[in-house]
């Protein structure tokens, strides 16, 4: 798959930071935290493009990738609660070592961008790894995601194989929400998750991925 991006640079002390995002905005697509758990709730062009800006970070571990989503307008139908907050995405490689309390001094210095065009495997690419859900349990596993919050930005943090294989949550409400919903109107519920049985979570919360193809405009 092709993805457009934009490349920023910012620089902090000595410190040169390359972050990346999506070069259109993602306008159907919301992170809301309720907590104990987070709503991701998507259309099907965002969670295709979500799903390969998942591959990118699998791909790119000196970068940070970005998702500006906060601001936009939620589905119809799945209004923020009181108490409930939207978040911007940022997805990171751990070995990167970048400290959250820094996000909002980078992205306040980070100029307008380089776009470019990064060619991706599709989903169900036969380079892809195979995740192999019993080794998730093991303690000495290190493929854990790790989440921190800042600056009304929330950090996943993971490894390369973690990020391309939790990618196709991303590709399954693109390729199934589509057609699920107008043929169960008494339940147009089409969903996937990051969940705690999963062996997938770290010191993380478990995310709740939606398909959703009504929006505010």
């Amino acid at each position: 798959m092709k993805l457009p991006i934009t490349i920023h640079e910012a620089r902090l002390g000595a410190t040169e930071f390359k972050v990346i995002r999506p070069a259109r905005p993602l306008v159907h697509a919301v992170l809301i935290d309720h907590d104990r758990h987070l709503d991701t709730y998507l259309d099907q062009e965002a969670a295709q493009r979500i799903g390969g800006l998942w591959k990118l970070a699998a791909s790119s571990p000196r970068s940070l990738v970005h998702l500006p989503i906060r601001g936009n307008r939620g589905p119809s139908r799945e209004l923020p609660e009181d108490g409930t907050r939207q978040l911007d995405l940022v997805l990171l490689h751990h070995s990167l070592q970048f400290a959250p309390s820094h996000w909002k001094e980078v992205r306040g210095r980070l100029g307008p961008g380089h776009p470019r065009t990064v060619t991706l495997p599709g989903p169900g690419h036969t380079d892809e790894a195979v995740a192999d859900h019993e080794a998730r349990h093991y303690r000495e596993n290190r493929d854990l995601f790790h989440q921190h919050l800042r600056a009304e930005t929330l950090f996943m943090t993971g490894s390369a194989k973690l990020f391309r294989d939790t990618a196709r949550h991303f590709f399954d409400v693109a390729r199934n929400g589509p057609g699920y919903v107008p043929v169960h109107p008494s339940y147009p519920h089409f969903c996937t998750e990051l969940h705690s049985n999963d062996g997938v979570l770290g010191n993380a919360r478990e995310m709740h991925i939606e398909y959703c193809d009504q929006w505010d405009s």
